[in-house]
């Protein structure tokens, strides 16, 4: 019995090509058919669950606003697209989505937790508790009563670091910080919220502490020595080698001739105003 004969190129060449045409349909059938079925209504988004603890934002008021701009189904919907657009609400510092078959999307939200304002007063910029900084409407910040926290940009952690910090070291003064500013020199300011304005200095967080702690401890003597209580401090400068500089209200380092003198020279316009607390010096040692 002869071998079969190898069949010829030209007959190979077309079977190869058959079967590449046949695939090749196949593929697209196939391809057209799983496109038709994926874009079926029964595959369309029909619910979007919200979850986390929400205390500025409703999972209802949500679902309305973003539900709106989403394109696609369950299976052509950019999870991306959805997490950026609910990510851009006010007070959602994160989003994580996921698909739920067959046609529902959950979102996991996490909300700011506001530790202060950030920047000028007015300003629609918070710090959370994290120290990162984000916008939100001034509706959802009623009945909170926060500091303000003030520096440069990119160093909002480190200032709500210092704020923390300070805040034990404050509280024998009996009054809590309202305002704690970082210029751009990398010098401290606090205002207290009797309205005292305190210059901390620079350096290091331990060195700045260690300035206030020394301050808060000597200010109850210094001022008793005047005739005064911790109540009437005006402001004070720690930036002083050894010692510190405060004006109390009430206090003056003048004569009485002196400071006639020094009213009769101020323009008219300040006359009026209640003339400014005088200036004295407070020595720890």
């Amino acid at each position: 019995m002869n071998p079969a004969l190898p069949a010829p190129l030209d007959v190979k060449l077309m079977n190869w090509t058959a079967t590449v045409l046949f695939v090749g349909c196949a593929a697209f059938v196939l391809a057209a058919g799983g496109s038709w079925l994926l874009r079926l209504p029964v595959f369309s988004i029909g619910r979007i669950v919200v979850q986390g603890e929400l205390v500025h934002n409703n999972a209802v008021t949500l679902r309305a606003d973003v539900g709106p701009r989403l394109a696609g189904n369950f299976f052509t919907v950019d999870l991306q697209a959805v997490r950026e657009a609910f990510e851009q609400v006010p007070w959602v510092r994160s989003a994580m989505v996921r698909r739920e078959f067959p046609n529902s999307l959950v979102v996991d939200l996490q909300e700011h937790q506001a530790a202060a304002y950030w920047g000028a007063e007015g300003s629609p910029t918070l710090v959370d508790s994290t120290g990162e900084v984000f916008e939100a409407g001034s509706d959802g910040l009623d009945g909170e009563d926060l500091p303000s926290l003030k520096g440069p940009a990119g160093r909002s952690q480190e200032v709500l670091q210092m704020y923390r910090a300070l805040v034990p070291v404050i509280k024998p003064l009996g009054s809590a910080i309202d305002t704690l500013e970082l210029s751009g020199r990398g010098g401290w300011r606090v205002v207290l919220d009797g309205g005292a304005t305190v210059e901390l200095g620079g350096g290091t967080t331990a060195e700045v502490l260690q300035r206030t702690e020394r301050f808060v401890k000597t200010l109850p003597q210094v001022a008793a020595q005047q005739g005064r209580r911790v109540e009437a401090l005006e402001s004070a400068d720690l930036r002083h080698d050894g010692g510190y500089a405060l004006r109390l209200r009430g206090v003056t380092t003048v004569t009485a001739d002196v400071a006639k003198q020094r009213a009769a020279a101020r323009p008219a316009v300040r006359r009026a105003r209640t003339a400014p607390a005088a200036r004295t010096t407070g020595q720890t040692r």
